[in-house]
């Protein structure tokens, strides 16, 4: 009951005191809405219209870019390093249904994005993936195993298809 009530506070709190807000201008403000529903944010940018379903199992690090229409659903937490990028309309899911009873209660796991990773718009991340250190996450990349640091991977269900090699 207590979730239920926090989640019915923070949803009509977003609507009224996130959603709407100019998204340069107001970012400061959105930050001080989330960190007070218990968001732990570094320099997080994050566009207004994010949709964050439990902003209290919310981790961010510094020089985070969370851009327009992402979406994370982090029953289960969401844990992000520093330096990392979600592109538009990307999907972190921490949560699933187990269809093998007949209820199909809810089931998931935590997600961890490394420091230094972009993933990029309309992936999604299934429950229980760490995307490693350094690592690209393609378009539209459906990505359901854990990404080894410094590894590009795309397509359905996603697959390395490179290294990342940093030039100076």
């Amino acid at each position: 009951m207590k979730n239920r009530l926090g989640r019915l506070l923070w949803n009509v709190t977003f609507l009224f005191l996130v959603r709407w807000t100019p998204p340069r201008l107001a970012m400061p403000w959105r930050k001080l809405v989330l960190r007070l529903f218990g968001a732990r944010l570094g320099r997080t940018w994050i566009h207004p219209s994010v949709r964050i379903w439990a902003p209290w199992l919310l981790t961010s690090g510094n020089d985070v870019f969370i851009d327009r229409g992402c979406q994370l659903y982090n029953i289960y937490g969401i844990e992000i390093g520093d330096r990392v990028v979600i592109s538009m309309q990307s999907t972190l899911c921490t949560a699933s249904h187990d269809h093998r009873v007949r209820d199909f209660r809810l089931i998931g796991e935590r997600i961890i994005v490394e420091s230094d990773c972009w993933i990029a718009a309309q992936a999604f991340i299934v429950p229980g993936v760490r995307i490693g250190t350094g690592s690209v996450v393609g378009a539209r990349s459906v990505v359901t195993k854990d990404v080894p640091r410094m590894t590009i991977v795309a397509g359905n269900p996603a697959r390395a298809v490179g290294d990342r090699k940093i030039e100076k």
